[in-house]
């Protein structure tokens, strides 16, 4: 073989092979709980001694998971009814010499990486969406569910006067003894139905759905161009407003269970699940992207609050 002479590849692309979608198989994970009519960020029974829907957190780093991931990891505790919220790899289980039980499958999570790319002279980190997998603790072959650690819980009273605390922390504009609950971003004001107006349902209290409805409006409240500045949209039924739907609903739903109060179940609750299964379909980027805004606005509040 001469030095000009080039050695032929015998590598041949496979031309069924296809990459994985990663956007596209966590929104399907999502639109699958909501065409069964289940919604994968609230929980579907009230329990005072459940642990499984907390926030979910990786026994490892001890690090609560954000945006999506927490959606992930409730849906898939909803299909398989696991007790714990506690998550981890194969090989974090492993190097604290527990192993999986036979059969086990992996829940997928989601996290951000970049490579590098040139453009107009100058190298750029570009992101993108990569995958890996993390078993229950209720996974383990070793896991009984009475041994879960158990840890003190605030009472309910306490609970709320926590909330409470939280919100007026936040020193938002908030008009209350109004017809509804809103958020009007021209006069930058939430308005709120008097407490006495909400009632005890079956899922929460009615003090508990006063304040996850505060919560909620709050979250609209980050939106924002003073703050996080997000589009908020125009009107019930537009996309973008369904988005901001989400993001508030996302957002409370983080907080509220990070207080361990209960919400309650919208009034319209199928047409939401409507405009959800909508936004999904008509975008596969929606719900990442509205779990990570709603992630961001909690963070915000958070930040609002003494040390």
């Amino acid at each position: 073989m001469t030095a000009t002479q080039t050695v032929k590849s015998e590598f041949k692309p496979d031309p069924n092979f296809k990459r994985k979608d990663i956007y596209q198989e966590v929104t399907d994970t999502i639109v699958r709980q909501l065409e069964k009519g289940v919604v994968p960020w609230r929980k579907p029974w009230k329990s005072e001694t459940d642990f499984s829907f907390e926030l979910p957190m990786n026994n490892t780093s001890q690090n609560k998971y954000r945006g999506i991931n927490i959606l992930l990891l409730w849906a898939s505790t909803i299909d398989q009814n696991f007790t714990s919220n506690e998550w981890a790899t194969f090989k974090q289980w492993k190097e604290k010499n527990e192993s999986i039980r036979q059969d086990q499958k992996g829940t997928m999570i989601v996290y951000y990486d970049t490579f590098e790319r040139e453009e107009e002279g100058e190298v750029k980190k570009i992101p993108f969406l990569k995958h890996s997998y993390v078993f229950n603790r209720s996974q383990l072959a070793n896991y009984k569910p009475d041994e879960h650690p158990k840890t003190e819980t605030k009472g309910t009273v306490e609970k709320l006067n926590t909330v409470e605390q939280f919100v007026a922390n936040c020193n938002a504009k908030i008009d209350y003894n109004k017809k509804m609950a809103s958020y009007n971003r021209a006069t930058d004001k939430i308005s709120m139905p008097n407490s006495k107006t909400f009632i005890d349902t079956d899922q929460c209290s009615a003090t508990e759905g006063y304040y996850a409805t505060l919560v909620h409006e709050l979250t609209h409240w980050t939106g924002h161009e003073s703050r996080l500045n997000r589009d908020l949209g125009k009107k019930f039924g537009d996309r973008q407003y369904a988005v901001e739907e989400l993001v508030a609903e996302l957002g409370a739903a983080f907080m509220c269970t990070g207080f361990g109060i209960s919400r309650p179940e919208k009034a319209q609750h199928a047409s939401y699940i409507g405009n959800w299964l909508k936004a999904l379909k008509d975008d596969k980027h929606v719900i990442i992207a509205a779990a990570s805004e709603a992630s961001k606005a909690s963070e915000f509040l958070h930040k609002l609050q003494p040390e």
